[in-house]
Formats: C-alpha cells, structure tokens, sequence
C-alpha cells in the first residue's frame, strides 16, 4: 500500500479471544485508533465541539493473517476517495512479529450537520488538508 500514514499499535490481551488469537472486532478497534491519528494530523478532530459530526458509514474488512497478544500490529493508510459530504479510507494492518499482512480493510464516513443529523459538505478546511496530505485526490 502506498500509505499516507503509518503508525503501531499494541495487541492486548483483552483484544484477544478464546482462541488465544485477536478478536476480530478489536482488528476494527485498532484500526480506527491508529487511522484516528492519521485523520487528526489532517486536522479532522472527533470531537463534538463544532457544527458537524461524522458517522461511520461502512466498515470492511478481509483477515489475511493471524495476530496474538502482544503483536506490534504497523497501521498504513490512506483515502481513495473524497466526495461531497463522504470519504472514504483503506487501511492495512502488517503484523510486526511476522512480518505477514494481518487485514486489510476500509472505512466509509459521512459528515453531518449536528443539530439535523442530516449529511453535510465536507468541512472546507478538512478537504483542504486531506487533499495537502494527498494531493492524488485533488482530480
């Protein structure tokens, strides 16, 4: 993946299942966790304090290999598309113990207006940033 940003996250024991191996929702907690950084780099902030809220849409992803307790887990992303009130962004998780791609996923936002809980355009300054960060989505 040619990844836009990259950081690592700890498996933890809780993360893990009766199999001894990584729950597979805590892949998507994970996930989101290292994608958070990446979206508050582009100065995306989760926070509720503005006129916007972003929901997430859609969430996939394919288990490739197996990660346990205290796996060092590599988060790359990066977002394919941008739209008028949507976005949308992969991820890849690299298991750092193996060196073998654990998933691969996406996730989908939506923005919307906080008091109508209706979609929105995307904040101008985030586009702004996103597409500074990768300026591929520009076209």
């Amino acid at each position: 993946m040619n990844a836009a940003y990259t950081g690592q996250i700890k498996v933890r024991f809780a993360d893990t299942d009766a199999n001894g191996h990584t729950y597979f929702g805590s892949y998507l907690v994970l996930a989101d966790e290292v994608v958070s950084e990446y979206l508050a780099q582009v100065g995306w902030d989760g926070g509720t304090d503005g006129d916007f809220l972003t929901f997430t849409v859609n969430a996939n992803i394919d288990f490739v290999g197996e990660c346990m307790a205290w796996d060092i887990l590599e988060v790359s992303c990066r977002f394919t598309k941008i739209g008028n009130s949507s976005c949308a962004l992969e991820f890849e998780m690299l298991n750092t113990s193996t060196n073998e791609v654990a998933t691969r996923g996406s996730f989908t936002y939506v923005f919307v207006d906080k008091a109508t809980r209706k979609s929105r355009p995307i904040p101008q300054a985030i586009k702004t940033a996103i597409i500074a960060a990768q300026p591929e989505l520009a076209g």
